[in-house]
């Protein structure tokens, strides 16, 4: 399968925001955690609502969800709340469904984690701009820059593996609605348990290209990352990155 020769500069965003962030060990799902004076999700929402090339961000949330009545972000009139699933692929689907009533299936989404508040506007723009440019779908990432060991069941060393072409897979993850949305399915039809979207992309067949993104642009998994992260965005508002 190869993606469609038709060119489109139309873009959406889907943040899945439904999970519970359990290694966090907090009562409160990562998401909704204090960051910098706000929350990790208004980060990460604010910088696709913040590219004016990304028309409207679709956010799926819990069932269950206590806390997005209070993330003034989330009242956007760009933005559109649906109700995500028990995976991260589920709920990227629901997000992509529900465009299908406000895009055409070759229009171009950018999912990104709800938990990467500290991706740069620039690195949103080089991805955007070398997808449309190339009209292939691609991904930030960042190359991988420590020696990889690759360990057995007893956490001893089985080989070192050449670092060379590894990258380390970050979001937005930019990609056609349409074959999007028909990846993942067929994804989850054949029982494959994908991480990203990109995954579902390279099972059916999909070209994805690598385009560099900053390492600052980190995942919130354990609770020493909210530092970090502040950090990085303290360096984002003096102008220093």
């Amino acid at each position: 399968m190869t993606e469609s020769p038709a060119r489109s500069t139309s873009c959406r965003g889907v943040i899945p925001a439904a999970g519970t962030g359990s290694r966090m060990a907090s009562g409160t799902p990562k998401q909704y955690l204090p960051l910098a004076g706000a929350t990790v999700l208004e980060y990460s929402l604010a910088a696709l609502l913040n590219c004016d090339l990304i028309e409207s961000v679709v956010v799926a949330i819990s069932p269950d969800d206590e806390h997005a009545a209070a993330i003034s972000g989330l009242h956007n009139a760009r933005v559109l709340m649906v109700e995500g699933g028990r995976q991260r692929s589920d709920s990227v689907l629901a997000g992509l469904k529900a465009l299908e009533h406000l895009a055409a299936p070759g229009d171009w989404v950018l999912v990104h984690d709800a938990a990467r508040p500290c991706v740069s506007q620039q690195d949103i723009s080089s991805l955007v701009r070398a997808v449309i440019d190339e009209n292939v779908g691609g991904i930030l990432a960042a190359p991988v820059v420590d020696t990889v060991k690759r360990a057995g069941g007893d956490n001893r060393v089985r080989e070192t593996l050449p670092r060379e072409r590894l990258w380390r897979a970050q979001t937005p993850q930019m990609f056609r609605l349409g074959s999007l949305r028909s990846a993942l399915e067929n994804a989850k039809l054949n029982g494959y348990d994908v991480t990203d979207e990109a995954s579902a992309m390279e099972l059916a067949g999909e070209s994805v290209q690598l385009i560099t993104g900053a390492s600052s642009n980190l995942k919130i998994t354990q609770p020493q990352d909210l530092s970090l992260a502040e950090f990085y965005l303290s360096q984002y508002r003096s102008g220093s990155q």
